[in-house]
């Protein structure tokens, strides 16, 4: 066996604000009441980082996401010192900067600002081009504002947008659906993700769902008709809801996930996972949710740690793994997990038999029907059908053979 190297690494950083919460949002954001202590938040940001280094030391930066909530509404004088402070404390070089944004005026004047700090992605929220799906969901912005928000993006010097956009919204038609695909694509951004609308717990629309949900087989109708227009306009489709034009510029913050590399989660209620080269442990962490504890200088950033144990590896690398459409070459199950494939040969074979994987030429990959029913594969994973691997089966990263 080769040398087994640690995974890349990458850094997300959770703004946890936003002007008001969307009902169909599942994430930490928080509707702003009072002004946002904007000043004291990113100098947390960068001692919460601070605080991580010990377990990342020696390793570089590969990408660097900021997510939220709303991270737009932050200042580019506060962005250019996060970015700063960041690169004092882990080295990168021309690295993956990506930043959501709401389409909205305000946001999209300061544009400009986040560009010159070092942001050179742009992720505009916009959800639907349809003033009325719009308002449905929450949405504070219209249609035109967000077209607008992507001229000013490309105006500023990004060349790298992504544009996102859900379907399966209420009442909404085929025809309704693609006019939306329509209007994105003949924006020309890098990047699309596409994804499907649900009703996650703890949101508003799951606890008093929106009238005409649109059944399952035209959810279905919708969900062909989409993967068939893009494909048709050049957008290659390389994960469950993301898409790239003429398959460049695929996220690479995001494929580091699927691909089970590593990342530092700072802000309030952000995840983190890291390979420990030293004791051969893949760790979870999560810091505190609320952002006046994560403020509080009395209490730790970090919320929970927890170690994952041997027989949950294969869930946790093939829930990731799975939803990219091309697979993953076998050996890098071995490079971040520390197991052999062999170990999963029984499940393999099963899948391979029910059509739901194909696993040839070293590779890994859904089927067409598997794409359709990832819950089904990612079930065969699931550490009771594991019961016999422990850390003796795992082999050391830096063993040399």
């Amino acid at each position: 066996m080769a040398i087994t190297q640690l995974p890349p690494l990458s850094l997300y950083i959770h703004f946890p604000w936003c002007v008001q919460k969307c009902p169909y949002c599942d994430f930490n954001s928080h509707a702003i009441k009072q002004p946002i202590p904007e000043e004291e938040y990113i100098d947390a940001l960068l001692f919460d980082l601070e605080q991580e280094l010990p377990s990342v030391w020696g390793r570089s930066l590969t990408s660097i996401f900021i997510g939220g909530g709303t991270p737009s509404l932050m200042s580019s004088e506060s962005m250019q010192k996060l970015l700063s402070g960041i690169r004092s404390l882990l080295p990168f070089i021309d690295i993956e900067t990506t930043m959501e944004a709401n389409p909205g005026t305000v946001e999209a004047e300061k544009f400009n600002g986040f560009f010159e700090a070092g942001v050179n992605r742009i992720s505009i929220g916009v959800q639907s081009f349809n003033n009325d799906f719009l308002s449905t969901l929450g949405r504070i912005h219209s249609s035109d504002e967000a077209v607008n928000a992507f001229k000013i993006a490309r105006k500023a010097g990004f060349e790298n947008i992504n544009i996102d956009l859900m379907y399966a919204l209420p009442n909404q038609s085929i025809q309704q659906a693609i006019g939306d695909l329509k209007i994105a694509t003949e924006l020309k951004p890098e990047h699309l993700s596409w994804y499907q609308l649900t009703l996650e717990p703890n949101t508003a629309f799951y606890h008093k769902p929106p009238a005409n949900m649109i059944a399952d087989d035209l959810l279905a109708d919708i969900n062909d008709e989409g993967l068939k227009y893009l494909k048709d306009k050049n957008y290659h489709r390389y994960e469950v809801s993301a898409f790239s034009l003429s398959g460049e510029n695929p996220a690479w913050h995001n494929t580091n996930y699927w691909q089970f590399g590593d990342y530092l989660g700072i802000g309030a209620g952000a995840h983190g996972k890291i390979t420990r080269a030293d004791n051969q442990q893949v760790i979870r962490t999560s810091k505190r949710r609320n952002p006046k504890d994560y403020l509080n200088k009395d209490k730790s950033f970090l919320d929970q740690t927890r170690v994952l144990q041997t027989q949950e590896l294969p869930l946790e690398f093939m829930m990731n793994a799975m939803r990219l459409k091309n697979g993953i070459p076998e050996e890098l199950f071995f490079q971040t997990t520390g197991l052999l494939i062999s170990q999963l040969n029984q499940v393999l074979r099963k899948l391979v038999s029910r059509d739901l994987i194909t696993h040839k030429d070293n590779i890994i990959k859904p089927t067409e029907l598997g794409f359709r029913f990832l819950n089904d594969i990612l079930s065969e994973f699931s550490a009771e059908n594991f019961p016999n691997l422990d850390n003796s089966n795992k082999i050391d990263f830096r063993e040399l053979t």
